[in-house]
């Protein structure tokens, strides 16, 4: 009987009603143990009327067994596992164990949970039940969470229930409150009307509210004492197991200690134990037999069982149970009974727990595979043994995403690594957790440390290195970087000379140094971004450089091919990273719908797994493109986002918005701080220095300028490349006033155009020429800056340009709104590949999205661009 919970109900009723219309989504239901949550997800599926329910619970003994939580939810459905992408296809059934193991990327199997059940909910709608996801594996947690995230227009609704208070972010929630006294007393008279009203009186005053308490607290009175209210329960459930016959609990503690326990394997270990199938029939009403299994009636029943059995009874049961899971296909859980019988340390149970994590790595279930090392490395006996398998815990708690455990680990690594190779794993761990957790110098440290261990195989992590040093901006982490590198000395025609090449010269230029005995920086770059290198975080290293050095076209050349190549892998958790190197390439290239297309792309996958840095690089491209577009709030939500992962690009882009609308005070002082407090050569500053030359010659505080135009001609120099070469003549016709510096600046920008800057190029001239009364050399020039901002969507620029005309007496047509026709980055990015005549399912296989909502996508972009059909895609300019 569910009393109250009136809001609950609504809540989970409307969310049924929209996935009947082709709607849905996910809702998080939180509370204490006994509160309502199960009698809740019950009512949700006796109200889903036409809906296919499919549900699982998670098991506390199963929650180191990756995937097994989704297994069990997925059972029903498994049929319909054929009809999904490859990449999708293979991923899942690896998880389950049914295939070979293609990808180690973990959330490529949360993509194929989502195609799954848009898959089944094609015949009607459907309704996932996760039940005590508290004891939900990792991987099965990770891959659920990233499922429901992305349910929009499916038919879906996945209702989790959790007492923990975990972080969901993307999903909605409702928290169960004690129930009210009215409620309670309904719920109490329904258990027992005949109840007297001292009993009554007890009962609702030590209950407070939980409805599990209202059912199961014995009626006699009997001291409560201090106890919290759930260990009151559990002692109320124990007491119902105190009573039954000794052989009873026995097998009750067989069940209890398994987490699939089948009644075959039950009464198996009963009889080696002692105890005959009839003493099963004893716990009637604690547990229900059906289809072969024995399930608890409620958790806090298995756990009062299994906590009140003695020590040595519960080891004697996990050896019982070990040694009759001997098959292949139950190694898994032999080893961890074999761990749990272990009353001290044991190599046998550590080396199966090893191969437990092993195989968890295999199909991506790092969180598992980190506590099967954890556990493993407690029963080594061997000191070097135990240190080798807690570095690969950290390992695995590293991909895992969960930090706290990873550095815990490392941390207890670290004091007893004995060789070179152990101390580099652990220093790279070690700083990983620390540059996540904003800690970039002491992550700069670990990675020099790790280079000290083995010098000669340490470029890539002085290339780490450099990168903390850069995004940290402090020229001391650079300089320490510098000497290590120096110190490099490759073998004649080592492949990689032009990345440690290509290292020293960008450390060089964040120091202002001269770079001698080096070949010039343009040949550098070009040889270090034509190597082709089998490990994708390294090519991301030499990108990252790249854009740093200003080959953004190059970049994004081969972002395209990476991010088309990850997506065709479904190595969703590098995605992240590609997508914000082809987005800030993109950026600088002035193609702002593209780059917004990708950068939110970026980041809403950044967030969904757990990429803290990704997801502020992201933010801050986007805050980038709505200072150019001239939308203030947009900006400074996007500049709260990135936070302190992007504070030198969230400066810029605050500067270009308050220089856009001639705030050029604001500007400068923003600007100038940012150049203050930054190496010379971090990419925001030495990007942002032409804005800076435009503010202070606005201002006229040419001196200012001039010191910023000769740090910008000393890089665009060591670059050697022309759109550098056409901002400096621009800059330099700022500041020295002479026309010949324009004509040279457009004549560079022709031969190799960006958009923004073109404008800009062209705005500045024709006021320029206005200010000498050529009016009518300025009119061309402004109305050809006006046309490129307006197709840019640059707002405040387009507002200047349209002043100026207006000052010469150029009537101007009024700016074209596009409120309300322009697509969202979304619907564009779906469009495009809907043009390119891809189906939905290719899309969504893309994007990483559900079928069905690229359906819904593309239905509100149709209107917006004036369309009905499909086939008229092909015939827009989607640029």
């Amino acid at each position: 009987m569910l009393c109250g919970r009136g809001y609950e109900k609504s809540v989970i009723e409307r969310l049924l009603k929209d996935a009947a219309a082709g709607g849905g989504g996910a809702l998080i239901v939180r509370g204490e143990p006994g509160i309502g949550k199960t009698a809740l997800l019950d009512h949700a599926v006796a109200a889903a009327e036409g809906m296919r329910v499919v549900r699982a619970t998670g098991i506390e003994a199963e929650a180191e067994l990756p995937f097994a939580a989704l297994h069990l939810l997925l059972r029903p459905v498994l049929d319909r596992v054929d009809g999904l992408p490859e990449p999708q296809r293979l991923a899942l059934r690896a998880a389950f164990g049914l295939a070979p193991v293609t990808s180690a990327d973990r959330f490529l199997v949360g993509l194929a949970v989502l195609s799954l059940l848009s898959e089944v909910a094609e015949d009607r709608p459907l309704l996932c039940v996760i039940d005590d996801a508290h004891w939900l594996d990792r991987a099965s947690a990770d891959a659920l969470l990233f499922a429901a995230r992305r349910l929009g227009s499916d038919g879906i609704v996945v209702l989790i229930a959790t007492r923990d208070a975990a972080a969901t972010p993307g999903l909605d929630e409702v928290r169960l409150a004690a129930l009210s006294v009215e409620d309670s007393a309904a719920l109490l008279s329904a258990r027992d009307a005949e109840l007297s009203p001292m009993a009554r009186y007890r009962i609702l005053a030590e209950a407070a509210g939980n409805p599990l308490a209202l059912l199961e607290l014995p009626t006699e009175a009997s001291p409560t004492g201090d106890l919290p209210l759930t260990q009151r329960v559990q002692d109320a459930f124990h007491t119902q197991v105190e009573r039954l016959p000794e052989l009873a609990r026995l097998l009750l503690l067989v069940a209890a200690s398994d987490p699939s326990p089948g009644l075959e394997l039950v009464l198996a270990a009963g009889r080696v134990l002692g105890a005959s199938p009839e003493a099963l029939d004893a716990a009637e009403g604690l547990i229900r037999v059906s289809e072969g299994t024995v399930a608890f009636r409620h958790p806090l029943v298995r756990a009062a069982v299994y906590r009140g059995a003695p020590p040595v009874l519960r080891l004697a049961v996990h050896a019982a149970l070990a040694d009759l899971l001997s098959s292949p296909a139950d190694a898994d859980r032999r080893a961890w009974h074999l761990a749990s019988a272990a009353a001290g340390p044991d190599e046998r149970a550590a080396a199966e727990l090893e191969r437990t994590a092993v195989r968890a790595g295999e199909r991506s279930g790092f969180g598992s595979a980190a506590v099967a090392y954890a556990r493993a490395a407690r029963l080594t006996p061997d000191q070097a043994e135990r240190t080798r398998r807690n570095v690969l815990a950290a390992e695995a708690a590293v991909e895992a995403g969960d930090l706290d455990l990873a550095g815990e680990l490392a941390e207890l690594a670290a004091g007893q690594a004995t060789t070179p190779r152990l101390r580099i794993r652990i220093a790279m761990a070690r700083s990983t957790v620390n540059s996540a957790r904003g800690r970039l110098r002491t992550a700069h440290g670990l990675l020099l440390d790790a280079a000290d261990e083995e010098p000669e195989g340490s470029l890539w992590s002085l290339m780490g290195s450099m990168f903390l040093a850069w995004n940290s901006g402090e020229n001391d982490l650079a300089d320490r970087t510098l000497q290590r590198l120096t110190a490099l000395r490759p073998a004649p025609g080592d492949p990689l000379t032009p990345v440690l090449q290509l290292t020293i010269w960008s450390v060089h230029l964040q120091l202002g140094l001269p770079a001698t005995g080096l070949p010039p920086l343009p040949e550098v770059t070009r040889a270090a971004l034509a190597l082709d290198i089998g490990d994708m975080s390294a090519l991301m290293l030499i990108r990252g450089a790249g854009l740093a050095m200003g080959h953004e076209a190059r970049i994004s050349e081969l972002s395209v091919a990476t991010v088309r190549e990850l997506r065709a892998q479904g190595r969703i958790g590098l995605l992240p990273a590609a997508l914000t190197y082809l987005a800030t390439a993109q950026v600088l290239l002035g193609q702002y719908g593209e780059a917004l297309s990708n950068a939110e792309e970026g980041l809403r996958i950044a967030r969904d797994t757990s990429q803290a840095e990704w997801a502020g690089q992201a933010s801050s491209i986007l805050a980038y493109v709505a200072a150019v577009q001239g939308d203030e709030e947009r900006c400074a939500s996007c500049v709260e986002t990135a936070g302190s992962v992007a504070v030198a690009a969230s400066r810029w882009s605050l500067a270009l918005l308050d220089l856009g609308y001639g705030r050029a005070e604001q500007a400068l002082s923003q600007l100038e701080s940012l150049a203050a407090n930054a190496m010379h050569c971090q990419l925001p500053v030495i990007r942002s220095t032409p804005d800076l030359i435009e503010a202070a010659v606005r201002l006229g505080q040419l001196p200012s300028a001039r010191t910023a135009l000769a740090r910008f001609e000393a890089w665009a120099a060591h670059i050697g490349l022309t759109w550098s070469d056409a901002l400096v003549a621009r800059c330099r016709a700022l500041v020295d006033g002479l026309e010949q510096h324009y004509v040279t600046a457009l004549e560079l920008h022709a031969r190799d155009s960006r958009p923004f800057d073109h404008a800009r190029t062209h705005l500045l001239y024709g006021e320029w020429l206005r200010r000498a009364r050529r009016k009518s050399d300025a009119r061309g020039h402004l109305q050809t800056a006006l046309n490129a901002f307006e197709q840019l969507g640059a707002t405040p620029w387009s507002a200047r340009a349209r002043a100026e005309l207006n000052l010469i007496g150029t009537t101007t047509i009024p700016a074209r709104s596009v409120d309300g026709v322009r697509l969202t980055p979304q619907e564009l990015q779906i469009a495009r590949l809907a043009a390119q005549g891809m189906s939905n399912r290719d899309i969504a296989a893309q994007l990483f999205l559900s079928h069905r909502t690229v359906g819904h996508h593309l239905y509100k972009a149709y209107p917006k661009l004036g369309i009905t059909t499909r086939g008229e895609l092909a015939t827009l300019d989607l640029a």
